[in-house]
């Protein structure tokens, strides 16, 4: 039965000791001593026997429980601790670990681990993340011109632990960088320089002189890339730097289309001449070889009048007279032997039957070798024609 049930006599669970007419205890008293009991738990003093209010010592019933839970919390909360120190990097990002406010190490993608805060704390630090700049200005070169200058700049982050410890602000420090590299090179270079061809090699040299300097600061910054705008002139004289563009642009179109015109003549004219120097050649060959066979048949000529005068007289007077006549229309008839005065000649048929004349006008102009060959055969058909003769 229940302890305030008739005949339960009246026992009181929260009292040390059972009583027909004591109350219920002190709540205070209660709290005042489950303190006692953790403090001692936590390495404090133990309570003593007696208390100042009553007579005994108060007691908790299944202390030993009460002590296993607190641990099991305590441990709980010990893990979760632990578990916090677990952090993941992106592929696009650096972990920067510090202790203590000090640089550890720092880590790439994928899980990591940690001693939780406050001794340690990670910083994540995109590093593929690019950053773009514009700055632009008027500045005097070498020439003394005056220019407007325009470009941006595209940086990343390369190194995390310098971007975060070395400077106190890398990305003002870069836009310093550049704003004294711009002013320095630009005012090394010439106006047209600038303005025209050398627009990419003045970016390029941009480009390598801030990153030198970011280097030499340690800012943990990669200068990926500098686009630089044309270059304009000043408004109050731009309409004279135009007209002066104009004027040099056109100067290379003329230069261009003068280089074009020489490309197309000199072929023409270098072939042309070695047209002529080829003819003069052939014409060259030609005449000697005409003039060799003609030496040959004179010399073979002499050979044969030295032999025999009277015959070769004979004999070039009738090579004479065939090569003469051979090419005349006129008939020639020997009265004397004739005969018959009444004599016909039928003109025409004899003109028409003489092929050799028809041959001898369409007949080509002889080339050098058959002029040679015709001078070495003729002194062998002179042989042979004396020959007839004196037979």
């Amino acid at each position: 039965m229940a302890w305030n049930e008739p005949g339960g006599g009246n026992k009181d669970p929260w009292s040390g000791k059972g009583g027909g007419d004591q109350g219920p205890p002190d709540l205070d008293e209660v709290v005042r001593k489950l303190q006692e009991r953790l403090g001692g738990l936590f390495g404090g003093n133990k309570p003593s026997g007696g208390s100042s209010g009553g007579g005994g010592g108060f007691n908790l019933p299944g202390g030993d429980f009460s002590s296993r839970a607190v641990g099991i919390i305590v441990g709980i909360l010990l893990i979760i601790w632990l578990a916090t120190g677990i952090y993941i990097v992106e592929p696009a990002e650096r972990g920067v670990v510090t202790r203590f406010g000090a640089y550890v190490d720092t880590t790439g993608p994928g899980p990591h681990w940690h001693v939780p805060w406050p001794f340690e704390t990670v910083t994540k630090v995109n590093v593929d993340e690019i950053s773009t700049f514009s700055h632009s200005a008027s500045m005097l070169t070498q020439d003394e011109n005056i220019v407007d200058v325009e470009l941006t700049v595209q940086s990343r982050i390369q190194d995390a632990a310098d971007y975060l410890f070395q400077v106190a602000d890398p990305d003002q420090t870069l836009r310093d960088a550049t704003v004294t590299v711009v002013r320095v090179t630009v005012g090394g270079s010439k106006l047209d320089f600038v303005m025209t061809e050398g627009r990419g090699a003045v970016a390029v040299t941009i480009q390598e002189r801030v990153q030198a300097l970011m280097d030499q600061y340690q800012t943990g910054l990669l200068v990926t890339s500098v686009n630089m705008q044309p270059a304009k002139p000043p408004e109050q004289v731009k309409a004279a730097f135009d007209d002066a563009i104009k004027a040099r642009e056109d100067k290379e179109r003329l230069e261009n289309q003068a280089e074009a015109y020489a490309n197309e003549v000199l072929p023409q004219a270098r072939g042309e001449a070695a047209r002529i120097i080829a003819d003069a050649r052939a014409y060259r060959d030609q005449v000697v070889a005409r003039s060799e066979g003609e030496t040959a048949r004179f010399t073979a000529i002499l050979t044969e009048y030295l032999m025999a005068p009277e015959v070769t007289r004979q004999r070039l007077y009738l090579e004479t007279m065939e090569q003469v006549l051979g090419d005349s229309n006129k008939v020639i008839i020997d009265v004397e032997n004739g005969g018959d005065s009444l004599l016909y000649l039928p003109i025409d048929q004899l003109i028409k039957q003489r092929p050799d004349t028809a041959a001898t006008l369409s007949k080509p102009e002889p080339s050098a070798p058959a002029i040679a060959s015709e001078a070495a055969d003729r002194p062998q058909r002179s042989v042979d024609r004396d020959r007839r003769v004196r037979q």
